[in-house]
């Protein structure tokens, strides 16, 4: 199959969540730095390596389809990412964590539905890869809510952005998560 088979959303979100993931990692690189904690600092090491490994894995799927590297998103999300990493030291504590488990709960909803668009072509050997990449971004959502969730500042926030404590941008339960088999009904519209 061509990337021509493909649809053009399912294009558009793999170029996108390939750029994004590095705006993501430099975000996180500017979130560690700013942080005093060590064991924080640790973690979101860890996370954005995470960010860097799946920009890999997203990349080997868009070859396989000959998906060409889209440069508007990669110096677009370059700026965002390189912004972010600034103002980490500006916004305070609470802000990066928030804005950092909104933007992770929004990302597991990526994979899942770049999953479905294969899916619906009759493709499903991304499937296990892109099912894993999802739960990961859930476990970085969760992580970040769990910095935060007794934070004062979090009622306004998650009523304003609609995610926190009460909100998320997917359905997924880490404690009752379904196998990549029977995972079709996660992020459905």
């Amino acid at each position: 199959m061509t990337k021509d088979q493909l649809q053009p959303e399912l294009i558009d979100l793999l170029q996108r969540a390939y750029s994004a993931e590095k705006a993501a990692a430099f975000a996180y690189q500017g979130h560690a730095a700013s942080l005093r904690n060590k064991e924080e600092k640790t973690r979101i090491h860890e996370i954005e390596n995470d960010e860097w490994i799946h920009r890999k894995e997203v990349l080997e799927i868009m070859n396989v389809y000959e998906i060409p590297v889209s440069r508007w998103y990669e110096v677009k999300f370059y700026l965002i990412g390189k912004a972010i990493h600034v103002s980490c030291f500006i916004i305070g504590r609470f802000m990066p964590f928030y804005f950092a488990g909104s933007l992770e709960s929004g990302n597991v909803c990526e994979y899942f539905r770049m999953k479905q668009f294969f899916n619906s072509r009759g493709i499903r050997k991304h499937d296990q890869i892109l099912y894993d990449m999802g739960m990961k971004e859930k476990e970085h959502e969760v992580y970040f809510l769990q910095k935060i969730k007794h934070d004062p500042w979090l009622p306004f926030f998650e009523k304003v952005f609609s995610w926190g404590n009460r909100k998320s941008f997917n359905n997924i339960d880490l404690d009752q998560k379904y196998p990549v088999e029977e995972s079709d009904g996660y992020c459905k519209k």
